[in-house]
């Protein structure tokens, strides 16, 4: 009972990172930008994601566009993008690993070993993939940083961290939480079965049954008769 709820629990966490990971893709809040001209009074937010960047003024509609080209994207959001289709390609293969070795899945037998193994390749999928998350968050958030605290860079540059940036570490530690659940309960059920396995009893008793008979008198001497 306890080995299900680990699989729901680490299948539920797989899920919410998968879904996260595809979110802090598609989402334009990695660079966020907000400031008030000094003539008049306009406040605008721009949005910087990985695959567009929005424009909102003031009583106006947001206003997004399309990367025309690779090349207008800064080297940590080049990299970024790369990364993060990689690391949502690779939650949905951890995910759909994972329930290949759930208990309540039959297309892959009945065998308790071989679920293990695919619950074991599941986890380590699912921690890879939350690094990989990690790597492009953590880069964009240091560069927004440094820029931030620059002298000599101009203000209307300087960018804040946006709400992609968050989310994206919530779903790398969401992701490395369940991959570690997977791994944990393989480790104990390996754990358990090579304890049952080569546990030898004390003693051992064996019964030996002896089975004496006595030979009924198959001929009647004729003396019995006289």
């Amino acid at each position: 009972m306890a080995t299900s709820a680990l699989q729901i629990a680490g299948l539920v966490f797989g899920g919410l990172g998968m879904v996260g990971t595809l979110a802090v893709t598609i989402m334009p809040q990695w660079r966020v930008s907000a400031f008030i001209e000094s003539n008049i009074v306009v406040a605008e937010n721009r949005w910087e994601g990985l695959w567009m960047a929005c424009m909102r003024h003031m009583n106006f509609r947001m206003q997004c566009k399309v990367y025309d080209s690779l090349l207008a994207l800064s080297p940590d959001l080049q990299a970024s993008r790369g990364l993060m289709c990689t690391a949502s390609a690779l939650s949905f293969l951890a995910f759909m690993t994972a329930i290949l070795g759930m208990k309540c899945t039959r297309c892959t037998g009945d065998n308790k070993k071989v679920k293990g193994y695919i619950l074991l390749t599941a986890g380590i999928i699912f921690i890879v993939t939350g690094i990989v998350v990690l790597i492009p968050v953590c880069w964009v958030a240091n560069s927004i940083i440094r820029d931030f605290y620059n002298p000599i860079l101009d203000i209307a540059l300087k960018r804040e961290l946006g709400e992609a940036l968050y989310i994206g570490w919530v779903t790398a530690l969401v992701l490395i939480a369940g991959g570690a659940l997977f791994c944990c309960m393989f480790c104990c059920n390996e754990k358990s079965s090579s304890n049952y396995r080569y546990s030898v009893p004390s003693h051992r008793t064996t019964q030996k049954s002896y089975y004496t008979g006595r030979k009924s008198p198959s001929v009647y001497s004729k003396s019995q008769y006289v």
